[in-house]
């Protein structure tokens, strides 16, 4: 039985990003997913401007004149989401929770797919795997994959993006798209990226919360790690520490980015503080440009 909170904000999700996949995704949707190459579609007679190269030579010894072959782009693909449930995405300090973000981030990216008629499936992870949902097709398999992110109860807190995208590699054996959605606020994983993102187009999606940039003021304070339990009271007021926080946090993000560079990956970031469909808009439009060049 679901309970009624989930199929709430279930319902809330899909409105939402049914419409917005339509309306302001659906025209970049095919530039970001490219297809999985060229399957043949027929034989036809040469016409002037035909490359010579596409010729069927043997078709046009029988016919007694020129045929070439005509191939099409295969359309299909398999849209892999990749969502961290460490107990740091549970966080956030204003519209909502980094999970809550990433859910409704993936049921965007999940209806795009769906509109066009391409599969989703979903890899659920903490330092462990969580969770596998094979790829299939439908906007009742798509609603069952934001379920299983939003009402996702993991058996561990701590995050090992490295098992992520490793399962990722080996369990995706097609060329998919692959959204990685985390604060990626761990490190280890460079290999298994590298590893992914030769097989896979990955896309990085980095949910941020204000608070992981800036300290606010407010005195004493202790804070706790979600992923190890472990608190710290930190003296708030003092600017040294608040530039000392806002730096290593930067310094962090940086690393992050770089590493995603090495690997000429495309990413996003995502706000909970801000609308997600700007980001993500863009990043559709930036992929689109550059398939047109």
């Amino acid at each position: 039985m679901i309970p009624k909170e989930l199929l709430k904000a279930l319902r809330k999700i899909e409105i939402t990003t049914n419409r917005l996949a339509t309306a302001q995704l659906a025209g970049n949707y095919t530039s970001v997913i490219k297809g999985q190459g060229l399957a043949f579609r027929e034989v036809r007679q040469y016409q002037p401007g035909d490359d010579v190269r596409t010729i069927d030579w043997n078709v046009s010894a029988r016919m007694n004149d020129a045929y070439v072959k005509v191939f099409v782009e295969e359309r299909e693909m398999t849209v892999m989401l990749v969502a961290d449930l460490s107990a740091s995405e549970q966080f956030g300090t204003r519209r909502a929770s980094k999970s809550r973000v990433a859910a409704e981030v993936a049921a965007l990216c999940a209806f795009s797919a769906i509109k066009h008629n391409d599969r989703v499936g979903l890899i659920l992870a903490t330092d462990q795997i969580e969770k596998i949902v094979p790829p299939k097709k439908g906007q009742k398999h798509v609603m069952r994959v934001v379920r299983e992110i939003l009402g996702a109860k993991p058996e561990r807190t701590g995050t090992d993006l490295g098992i992520a995208l490793e399962t990722l590699y080996g369990v995706s054996k097609r060329r998919s798209v692959a959204f990685v959605l985390s604060d990626f606020f761990t490190d280890g994983y460079e290999r298994a990226l590298s590893l992914a993102s030769a097989r896979h187009d990955v896309i990085p999606i980095v949910l941020v919360d204000p608070r992981d940039e800036k300290l606010p003021d407010v005195g004493l304070a202790s804070f706790e790690d979600l992923e190890t339990g472990d608190s710290v009271v930190v003296d708030t007021s003092s600017k040294r520490v608040r530039a000392f926080y806002a730096r290593q946090m930067r310094k962090q993000r940086e690393q992050t980015i770089r590493l995603f560079r090495k690997f000429g990956l495309d990413h996003c970031i995502v706000r909970t503080d801000r609308p997600y469909i700007g980001p993500l808009r863009d990043l559709f439009a930036r992929r689109a440009r550059r398939a047109r060049r």
